[in-house]
């Protein structure tokens, strides 16, 4: 079952016989006090410089956050939208929690877009998938309701379940329903991801659809995040994860291309042979002009 993405002139095919979907996440205010001062004031450039280093780094797609409290989100994220395409083509994922902005950032996409995200909640639900039909774009359905994060795999399988049923109802095709089954931070709880990797499996052979999460979680407070992640993501992967937001530093995406090798997604390896001899020829090309 794939799902796929598009850029102005660029398409993405996440799908279990496809390379894994990276999904650059640092387009995002939060935590980031500069950026989210720059955006206040109207200043985009960072926005530009983190879409091509995404794109140098290997990301697949970008997520777009403009979640600050006090800005008009709806233009902000258009604004920022704006400023993605015109630095890179690469096919977006359209993050808000608010409905007008949703709006306001499928009303400016040139592409198909992904949006991030929609809950079992039945209100949720029922502002959401609407304007995901209305734009025919592609949804991440995380796996809590009204009562929160489920504790158990079987409940979140339960709210997965539920999610593609009413986007069905709505007409969004379950090919364009992709699953979030919820990265928690290990630092909290010691079964957080084993939880996680349980939730993946049962989703996989119960529904088939495509998952994704924020891979970044389940570091969170703890020391090293990024080689935690890149320790996290293959297993993840093997148990039938096909796409992640997440950080593009080097040890991760490389954790991601040498799974897609090992795990048959990259058919003899060429993808990862391909990206070493560039990785070669920068390093002479480096070299002779030093």
């Amino acid at each position: 079952m794939d799902t796929v993405l598009r850029s102005r002139s660029k398409s993405v095919t996440i799908g279990a016989q496809q390379p894994f979907c990276v999904i650059g996440e640092r387009i995002n205010p939060t935590g980031r006090k500069k950026f989210a001062e720059e955006l206040r004031a109207g200043d985009l450039s960072t926005v530009t410089v983190d879409a091509l280093a995404q794109l140098q780094a290997g990301a697949d797609m970008v997520d777009v956050n403009a979640g600050i409290p006090l800005v008009d989100e709806p233009e902000l994220l258009k604004a920022m939208l704006r400023a993605v395409q015109d630095a890179v083509d690469l096919p977006i994922c359209i993050d808000s929690s608010v409905i007008e902005a949703l709006e306001a950032g499928l009303s400016v996409y040139d592409g198909r877009a992904l949006v991030n995200s929609v809950t079992a909640e039945d209100e949720r639900l029922e502002e959401i998938l609407p304007l995901v039909a209305k734009y025919d774009a592609a949804v991440i359905g995380l796996a809590n309701d009204e009562t929160g994060i489920p504790e158990t795999p079987e409940k979140r399988l339960e709210c997965a379940r539920k999610i593609v049923s009413v986007a069905n109802d709505h007409g969004i095709a379950t090919a364009d329903v992709i699953i979030d089954p919820l990265a928690m931070t290990v630092g909290a709880a010691t079964d957080a991801v084993t939880i996680t990797l349980a939730t993946i499996s049962l989703i996989r052979d119960e529904l088939g659809v495509n998952m994704c999460l924020g891979a970044s979680n389940v570091s969170f407070g703890l020391p090293q995040r990024h080689v935690l992640n890149a320790g996290f993501l293959p297993m993840a992967m093997a148990a039938g994860l096909t796409s992640a937001i997440m950080s593009t530093a080097e040890v991760c995406v490389q954790s991601v291309r040498a799974s897609d090798l090992l795990l048959g997604h990259d058919p003899w390896g060429s993808s990862w042979i391909a990206a070493h001899r560039a990785r070669q020829a920068a390093l002479q090309e480096a070299a002779s002009t030093a």
